[in-house]
């Protein structure tokens, strides 16, 4: 008969075991925080330290796409769209508190009927605005999940969906010139909840803000990871049948982590806009989409710091590149997402894997 004593002494090796396997990935928590919170400060400029809040922004999405795509198994080409209605949510409410109270945005004098529509009054609460921020790609995002998932739609079935809503989102916006800025999107913001945006002690103030909001949506998805939930979805990704044979819901399962990265990507647009100062159906179309894609599967899709140093460095290397060969980057980017899928297909994350394997064979 098993008493509680043996129970305790058997789950014992098993807490020290997690905690030893756990250490890793505290170490690079810590590792990412202080290359974010203080290292970049220290060495950037100012106006490098304004391009790396804004590859910040991307490494947010990058997170929600690992989890959806990297352990859920959902190629989510559309994550474009959830980052474009964080986006034009907080551009709304900015636009509107630079217009003052009661007072009109200055494009729609311009392009407009001179008056605001009423779908923009909520936004001119803060509080509405966070909330809208969050929820408004969470609820778009759960009505398209259970329309899809719930169909057992999957696969490249669902790539060509997302990506197609994703096009259809940006031609949406493009019509829209006389309420949204159509192709010329929203800008010239002036202040952030009462900071002047002009003012470079504010401008570092939102690479915290961006820099803590990557570290607070890794530690997430670190819970995520960790939890039931975790282990169920990668079970939904590797044998779906298996999972619903049991008795579990694989559509629920999904639901979640496309939620989830919804939310991130909704979060990570309405950072994006103050760091930036813009937004446009450009930054929210199909090529974004598939650029947030490529660094997530560069970096590592699977791990936990793999999207988020891969969107970085896809991001960098872009900016970089593109300024001494402009026409030459897209080359280079389509290269080395082809490299990586035929050769590296869990990323640069997974060389030390891959060199452990030769190694055994070579043993």
């Amino acid at each position: 008969m098993t008493t509680l004593k043996d129970k305790t002494e058997s789950a014992a090796p098993q807490a020290r075991v997690r905690r030893k396997s756990e250490l890793p990935t505290a170490i690079g928590f810590i590792a990412l925080g202080l290359a974010l919170l203080v290292l970049a400060p220290a060495v950037l400029s100012d106006f490098r330290l304004a391009l790396l809040g804004r590859f910040v922004c991307y490494a947010i999405v990058a997170v929600g796409i690992g989890l959806a795509w990297g352990r859920g198994g959902m190629l989510t080409l559309g994550q474009g769209v959830f980052f474009g209605l964080g986006a034009y949510v907080m551009a709304m409410h900015l636009k509107l508190a630079d217009a003052g109270a009661d007072g009109v945005p200055d494009f729609m004098k311009l392009y407009g009927s001179g008056e605001v529509p009423g779908w923009w009054e909520p936004f001119r609460s803060p509080i509405v605005t966070v909330v809208a921020i969050v929820a408004v790609p969470a609820l778009v995002a759960f009505g398209l999940g259970a329309a899809i998932f719930r169909r057992r739609v999957r696969g490249a079935y669902f790539a060509i969906l997302s990506q197609a809503l994703a096009a259809a989102f940006a031609i949406l916006l493009v019509g829209q010139q006389a309420t949204i800025g159509g192709t010329n999107g929203l800008n010239g913001f002036k202040s952030f909840f009462g900071f002047n945006l002009y003012d470079p002690v504010n401008k570092r103030m939102l690479f915290y803000i961006a820099s803590a909001t990557l570290l607070l949506m890794v530690l997430v998805v670190w819970q995520l990871y960790r939890s039931r939930y975790g282990e169920l979805l990668i079970a939904v990704r590797d044998q779906e049948e298996r999972v619903r044979f049991l008795g579990y819901d694989p559509a629920n399962v999904k639901i979640v982590a496309y939620v989830v990265a919804a939310a991130m990507a909704g979060i990570a647009g309405a950072l994006f806009v103050p760091i930036v100062g813009i937004i446009s159906p450009a930054s929210v179309g199909v090529v974004p989409s598939i650029a947030f894609l490529i660094g997530v599967a560069i970096g590592g899709r699977s791990t936990l710091f793999g999207p988020v140093v891969g969107a970085i460095a896809v991001a960098w290397a872009q900016t970089s590149l593109s300024e001494s060969f402009p026409s030459f980057w897209t080359y280079f980017q389509g290269a080395m997402f082809v490299l990586v899928v035929a050769f590296l297909p869990r990323g640069f994350a997974g060389v030390g894997a891959l060199l452990d394997r030769r190694k055994e064979k070579t043993a």
